[in-house]
C-alpha cells in the first residue's frame, strides 16, 4: 500500500516521456513542398452575340400541275423527283376528240367567212338584207371562237410545267383518267433555290429584335432585313447566309405570334421543304475577357478562380464541376484541423496515465 503513489507517479512520468519523444518526432518531420501555381493572364477577345430563332423551311414557289380537259393520259414524261424546266412537257393527254373539234372548228369558219364575204358585196347592190349580213358576220366571229378553243383544248392536252424547280411523285400513271377541275393534283414542283425558312415570334420578342435592328445590333442586309445564319437538324453549320425579312403586317390574335420568313440560298438542294432549323441573327462584336482559362479543378472536382494583383491575392471564387450543382464549401484551416487532432491526442494520452 506504501508503493501505490511510487508507481502512479512512475506512470506518469512514463507517459510524459512517450508525449514528449511524439513531439520531437512530429517537429523533426519534413516540411511539405510549396504547392505550385498557375498563373494566367486574361485578355479580352472579340465575340459575336446572337439570338437563335428555331423555324421550318418551306419552298420558294409551289405550283400544283392539273389537267385543263377531259381525257386519258398516254404519256408520262418526267422522272419523279428530278429537276424540271418552265415549259417542260409533263404529261399527254389523248388528244383525238379535241384534234376531231379542231378540224370541224376550222371548216365551219370557212364557211361562215364565205358566207359574210359574199353577202358583203351584195348588201351593197341591196341584193340581200343588212340583218342577214350582220348576222352572217356574227357567225363568222362566232366560228372563229369556236376554232380558238378548240386550238386551245388540243394544246392542253399535252400537260406543261408552269415552274422551274424539283418535281415529287406522280399521282396518276398511264392509262388513268383525269378531268379538268378535279381536286387531287397530277404532280407537284417545288422550287428550291432560294428556299423559305418561317419563323415563328411572339409580338413581344418581334418588338425587342426591330430595336435591336434599328440600333445597330444586328448585322443588317438591306432595308428592314437583318443577317441570319442557319443551323441544321443534325446540329451542323448551313454554309450559306441568308437574311431575315421583318415584313409581316398581323399578328395571330390566337396565339400573339408573328411568322417572319428567311430567305436562303439553296444551290445544293441540301434544305428540303419541311425541315427543322434553328435561324441564328447575327449581332455586333464584343470585346471581353475570357475566365475560363483562369479556372482550377480539385479532386472533387470544384473550380476555383484566383484573381491577383499587386502581389497578393485578391479574391477566390469556387466554380462547380460541369453538370454538378454550384454549392458553397466551408473553408478549412489545416493547422488549425492539425493542431485540434494534435491537442486531443495529448488529453487522451494524460487521461490514460492518470487512470
Amino acid at each position: 500500500m506504501q508503493f501505490k503513489p511510487a508507481v502512479t507517479a512512475l506512470v506518469t512520468a512514463i507517459a510524459l516521456a512517450s508525449l514528449l519523444s511524439g513531439c520531437k518526432k512530429e517537429e523533426a518531420a519534413p516540411a511539405a513542398p510549396p504547392p505550385q501555381v498557375g498563373v494566367v493572364t486574361l485578355k479580352t477577345q472579340a465575340f459575336t452575340l446572337t439570338s437563335e430563332l428555331p423555324g421550318r423551311t418551306s419552298a420558294f414557289r409551289v405550283a400544283e400541275v392539273r389537267p385543263q380537259v377531259n381525257g386519258i393520259i398516254l404519256k408520262r414524261l418526267f422522272k419523279e423527283g428530278a429537276d424540271v424546266k418552265a415549259g417542260q412537257q409533263l404529261y399527254q393527254i389523248d388528244p383525238a376528240v379535241y384534234e376531231a373539234t379542231l378540224k370541224s372548228a376550222e371548216a365551219n369558219l370557212r364557211s361562215t367567212k364565205s358566207i359574210a364575204d359574199r353577202y358583203k358585196q351584195l348588201v351593197d347592190e341591196q341584193a340581200v338584207s343588212r340583218q342577214e349580213y350582220d348576222t352572217a358576220v356574227a357567225n363568222r366571229l362566232e366560228s372563229e371562237a369556236n376554232l380558238q378553243t378548240a386550238q386551245i383544248n388540243v394544246r392542253y392536252t399535252k400537260v406543261y410545267a408552269p415552274i422551274s424547280g424539283r418535281i415529287g411523285r406522280s399521282s396518276v400513271t398511264e392509262g388513268a383518267l383525269v378531268s379538268n377541275g378535279q381536286t387531287d393534283a397530277m404532280a407537284t414542283i417545288q422550287q428550291l433555290d432560294p428556299i423559305y425558312v418561317d419563323v415563328t415570334q411572339s409580338s413581344v420578342e418581334l418588338l425587342q429584335l426591330r430595336r435591336e435592328l434599328e440600333s445597330g445590333r444586328l448585322q443588317k442586309a438591306g432595308e428592314n432585313a437583318a443577317m441570319v445564319k442557319l443551323t441544321l437538324e443534325d446540329g451542323s453549320q448551313y454554309p450559306h447566309e441568308g437574311k431575315l425579312e421583318f415584313s409581316e403586317v398581323s399578328v395571330d390574335q390566337t396565339t400573339g405570334s408573328v411568322t417572319l420568313r428567311a430567305v436562303f440560298p439553296n444551290p445544293d438542294h441540301t434544305l428540303l421543304p419541311g425541315m427543322f432549323v434553328h435561324a441564328q441573327l447575327q449581332g455586333r462584336s464584343e470585346q471581353r475577357g475570357n475566365p475560363g482559362a483562369a479556372t482550377r479543378r480539385d479532386p472533387r472536382p470544384q473550380g476555383h478562380a484566383d484573381r491577383h494583383g499587386g502581389g497578393r491575392r485578391q479574391q477566390s471564387r469556387t466554380a462547380p464541376a460541369q453538370g454538378q450543382p454550384h454549392r458553397r464549401q466551408p473553408v478549412v484551416d489545416r493547422r488549425r484541423a492539425q493542431g485540434r487532432r494534435s491537442l486531443d491526442h495529448r488529453r487522451f494520452a494524460i487521461r490514460t496515465a492518470g487512470g
